[in-house]
């Protein structure tokens, strides 16, 4: 069965990892969480990306994979909009995947995103001839994917494909073909420095690779010039996605105050594409969620 191109999912990316609430409009508190995710819900989102913070006063700007906190969030989210969809990371550097599934376990996501290969993960400050960071390996060797993809069958998430370049994209149909991960949903991340570029003429080529009747999506990275990336999107039939992990900008450069901004913006892109928005009852449907 074809997917359906006439509505498109939106997906919005609360916080993101490390973004620091004192210089950005990050939530990172319970309450704050479930305020950015009815936002997101009103402005046309059915689906919230979680990345869960350290609840300590002055240490919100750093990740935690506590079972607790997890709770505490997931479970202010399904109070304040129970009819949202819930997707939780689970990038960790290292083998050790301990924190992210026993988070899965503990509050079962809906969706809980793969990543689907290695990446170094890179940004140059040209002004200064360095690294704007030391260089990184984002690794996820086959076998860490598989500890995911089993806890992910494990607790009922559907696994979103998390794919940084054009081999890893090709890699999720290999994982397809041997039973890794059955009708994959594929989210190409387009943006960072080191991975694929934010290029509408790459995003076409892209759908080549993907398997067929496969439901996709853009994660758009970086600031105004993202919106050629979602717009394009839109008009290829891909389900789209924007929040305050991936840029900080509206389409007009000004920065957004809120994540509930942005989403109002993705919706109008896939509008002018002559899309509706799915609601959140039509995305699970979309999604084979129900």
């Amino acid at each position: 069965m074809q997917p359906d191109p006439s509505k498109a999912v939106i997906t919005c990316a609360l916080t993101g990892v490390l973004t620091n609430p004192k210089t950005h409009p990050v939530p990172v508190t319970v309450e704050e969480m479930a305020d950015a995710a009815a936002q997101a819900r009103d402005a046309g989102a059915s689906v919230v990306h979680v990345h869960f913070r350290n609840q300590q006063e002055g240490l919100g700007h750093l990740p935690t994979w506590e079972p607790d906190v997890a709770a505490a969030i997931a479970e202010a989210i399904r109070t304040r909009c129970p009819e949202i969809i819930f997707n939780m990371s689970t990038g960790v550097v290292g083998s050790d995947v301990s924190g992210p599934v026993a988070c899965m376990r503990r509050i079962k996501p809906e969706i809980a995103a793969c990543n689907a290969g290695s990446l170094n993960y890179l940004k140059a400050r040209r002004s200064k001839a360095a690294w704007a960071w030391p260089p990184m390996l984002f690794d996820n060797p086959v076998s860490k994917i598989q500890e995911m993809l089993d806890a992910m069958r494990e607790t009922g998430a559907m696994p979103e494909m998390e794919c940084f370049d054009v081999g890893i994209v090709r890699s999720v149909g290999l994982f397809a073909d041997v039973g890794m991960v059955e009708h994959p949903h594929y989210n190409f991340v387009m943006g960072v420095a080191s991975g694929m570029p934010l290029d509408p003429d790459l995003l076409a080529l892209l759908l080549r690779y993907i398997k067929p009747g496969c439901r996709w999506e853009v994660t758009a990275i970086g600031r105004a010039e993202v919106w050629d990336q979602h717009r394009r999107a839109a008009e290829l039939g891909g389900d789209l996605r924007t929040g305050l992990e991936d840029t900080f900008y509206l389409p007009d450069g000004e920065r957004a105050k809120s994540n509930g901004e942005l989403i109002e913006a993705l919706a109008a892109c896939a509008r002018e594409a002559g899309r509706e928005v799915a609601s959140p009852a039509e995305a699970r449907a979309l999604l084979g969620l129900q």
